[in-house]
C-alpha cells in the first residue's frame, strides 16, 4: 500500500518510528484545512504561519506517544486550536480581515471561497462577493462561536470532536454551532 492510501494514524506510526515521508503526507493532507481554520480564526497571515510552525512542529515531538485513540484531525484540530487559543490570550485581541496586507480584504481567503475561475466574468464577480460577504459574517461572530463553527467547517470534526478539542460539553458546542448558524443565516440574509 502506497503512503497516500493509508490512514493518518498508520502514517504517524510510520512517522513515529522515523518515516519522514509519512510526515510529509500527513503535512500535505492537512496543511490547507488547518491554516484555513487558523487564519480565519486569527485573521492574521503572519500569525496563521507562525501558529503552522508551532502546530506541525508540536505534532513532531508528540509523534513517539500519538496514540490513535480518537481521529488524526480531532487531534490535529485540538492543537491548531490550543495554540491559536494560546495566542489570542496574549495579544488579547484579533486582527481584522484587512490585516492580511492584501488590497482587498481577505484575498487570500476569497481563492477558496470563490467559484471556480472558468465560470464567466459577472458569475465570478457574484462569487466573489458572496465569499466577501460569508468571511465578514464568519469574523463577526463571536470567538467560541467561530472556533466551533470553523472547527466543523474546516476540520470537518463532528460536534464530539469539537467539545474534545475546546473543552467544552457536547451541549455547550451544539448551542454555539446552532447560534453560529443562526447569526450567520441573519447576516447573508441582510446581505442579500
Amino acid at each position: 500500500m502506497s503512503l497516500s492510501q493509508e490512514s493518518d494514524a498508520e502514517l504517524m506510526v510510520r512517522f513515529a518510528r522515523g518515516d519522514a515521508d509519512a510526515f510529509e503526507n500527513l503535512y500535505r493532507r492537512h496543511e490547507s484545512r488547518v491554516f484555513r481554520y487558523l487564519h480565519r480564526n486569527v485573521r492574521d497571515e503572519a500569525a496563521a504561519n507562525d501558529l503552522m510552525q508551532e502546530v506541525w512542529l508540536a505534532v513532531v515531538r508528540r509523534a513517539a506517544s500519538y496514540q490513535p485513540t480518537a481521529k488524526f484531525t480531532t487531534w490535529l484540530f485540538t492543537i491548531a486550536h490550543h495554540r491559536m487559543v494560546d495566542l489570542i490570550r496574549t495579544t488579547g485581541r484579533l486582527q481584522s480581515l484587512e490585516a492580511d496586507g492584501a488590497d482587498t480584504p481577505g484575498a487570500g481567503l476569497l481563492d477558496s471561497l470563490a467559484a471556480d475561475p472558468k465560470l464567466e466574468p459577472p458569475a465570478e464577480v457574484q462569487s466573489q462577493c458572496e465569499a466577501t460577504a460569508l468571511l465578514n459574517a464568519v469574523a463577526q461572530l463571536p470567538p467560541d462561536q467561530r472556533s466551533a463553527f470553523l472547527l466543523q467547517a474546516e476540520g470537518d470534526l463532528s460536534v464530539e470532536e469539537i467539545a474534545a478539542a475546546t473543552g467544552s460539553s457536547f451541549e455547550t458546542v451544539k448551542s454555539r454551532l446552532r447560534y453560529a448558524r443562526t447569526k450567520l443565516r441573519q447576516l447573508l440574509w441582510e446581505y442579500a
